[in-house]
């Protein structure tokens, strides 16, 4: 779903089932539904996503501000030329660019350029060392993981003992990172080139929270920490802060770029699934490799195979998609296949508003019957209820 269509797609998970007409393998994440909370990103994951089957919400969480007339990101630029720094890190390649092009607009840029030139170049990853290449300069060394921590290990094996370190911040912070520099005796000069704020319009972002917290949603992405921590701020802002963590604990999958990205769920105690790599090819991966694992459940009824997935099933090779209550009242079914549920006992699976009687579920069960195409596969046990045909 895009950030501006988000509407239209809400249209879609409500709406009528449809049968694919080609009887082809499904895309691994036809039938799914991915959140995309990227900002920078987000045309690209979107579009891979879709590629691979994904329907998508795109609900940016953040967007990012550069900071070139701001005062602090002045002030710390004119500390690192008044007295030379020894070391820099350079932790995100946007931030760096960003750094040199307000230099630039501040008729310092040849200075500031000469002053790095000088110092030990330490990068987070190998964005940052391309930046930094590109500027026309060279590092002294990159972790293979990508980790800013990585970073402060190394540092930290040296006496730093009034040693100036220059620390470009990636939107965030960092606290630690520079209270343990400081801690080792360092002159630490945080440089913040950009800051992170809600998105102009935060209607998608609203509208992506309500799926979620409905548990109409498979997925969610994330690719920095600061998305993360808006996202929950903002649930909390709307009184849905609890259920939407409650969400991403038992029903939605949160897939992080990597560690520092899944920090602030892990501080909630919400589990995250990472790729090997923090790169933003190997979170798709990861993406179209882990959610069907991890979401799909495959049962025979009868002659069929039924896969169910997100907001659909695969009958027999074949995608069907369900609106939310068809597809509630067949996961309740398809907990014991063959066991016969009363009518009562469904009505937890019902997402229209006010769908609260056994006759909504038997609205609900002939719109199933009929989408699937095959009466057959949820049974009628006269006077007790229903049953896959198991």
């Amino acid at each position: 779903m895009s950030a501006l269509g988000a509407a239209a797609h809400e249209d879609d998970i409500s709406g009528l089932g449809v049968l694919s007409e080609v009887p082809t393998e499904p895309s691994p994440l036809a039938g799914y539904t991915v959140a995309v909370t990227a900002d920078r990103r987000h045309a690209q994951l979107t579009t891979s996503l879709e590629r691979r089957g994904a329907r998508v919400l795109s609900a940016p969480a953040l967007r990012i501000v550069p900071l070139a007339d701001d005062h602090e990101a002045l002030s710390a630029t004119l500390a690192c030329l008044e007295q030379s720094v020894a070391i820099t890190v350079v932790t995100t390649g946007v931030g760096f660019r960003h750094w040199l092009d307000a230099a630039d607009g501040w008729g310092v840029g040849e200075s500031l350029r000469e002053s790095l030139g000088s110092s030990r170049i330490i990068v987070r990853g190998p964005k940052a060392r391309g930046a930094v290449r590109a500027a026309g300069l060279a590092e002294e060394w990159c972790p293979a993981s990508e980790s800013i921590y990585e970073v402060l290990e190394r540092l930290l094996e040296e006496d730093l003992s009034g040693v100036r370190v220059a620390v470009q911040l990636h939107g965030e912070p960092i606290h630690d990172v520079v209270a343990a520099l400081r801690a080792s005796g360092a002159v630490v000069i945080p440089v913040p080139l950009y800051r992170w704020v809600l998105p102009d319009d935060t209607g998608p972002l609203r509208r992506m929270i309500e799926t979620a917290t409905a548990r109409q949603l498979d997925a969610i992405t994330f690719t920095s920490a600061p998305a993360v921590a808006g996202m929950l701020s903002f649930a909390d802002g709307l009184g849905v802060g609890e259920a939407l963590r409650g969400a991403l604990a038992e029903d939605v999958i949160a897939f992080c770029v990597g560690p520092v990205t899944a920090g602030p769920l892990r501080a909630c105690g919400i589990p995250t699934v990472q790729p090997d790599r923090s790169r933003l090819g190997s979170l798709l991966h990861c993406v179209a490799e882990q959610l069907p694992e991890r979401r799909r459940r495959t049962v025979h009824v009868g002659p069929h195979t039924l896969e169910l997935r997100g907001h659909a099933v695969v009958l027999d090779g074949r995608l069907v998609e369900l609106p939310p209550s068809p597809m509630g009242v067949l996961r309740a079914l398809a907990r014991q296949p063959g066991r016969v549920y009363r009518p009562e006992e469904l009505l937890g699976g019902l997402k229209a508003p006010g769908a609260a009687s056994p006759h909504a579920v038997e609205m609900a069960v002939t719109r199933l019957r009929a989408l699937l195409g095959d009466a057959v596969v949820v049974q009628t046990v006269v006077k007790r209820g229903y049953r896959l045909a198991c």
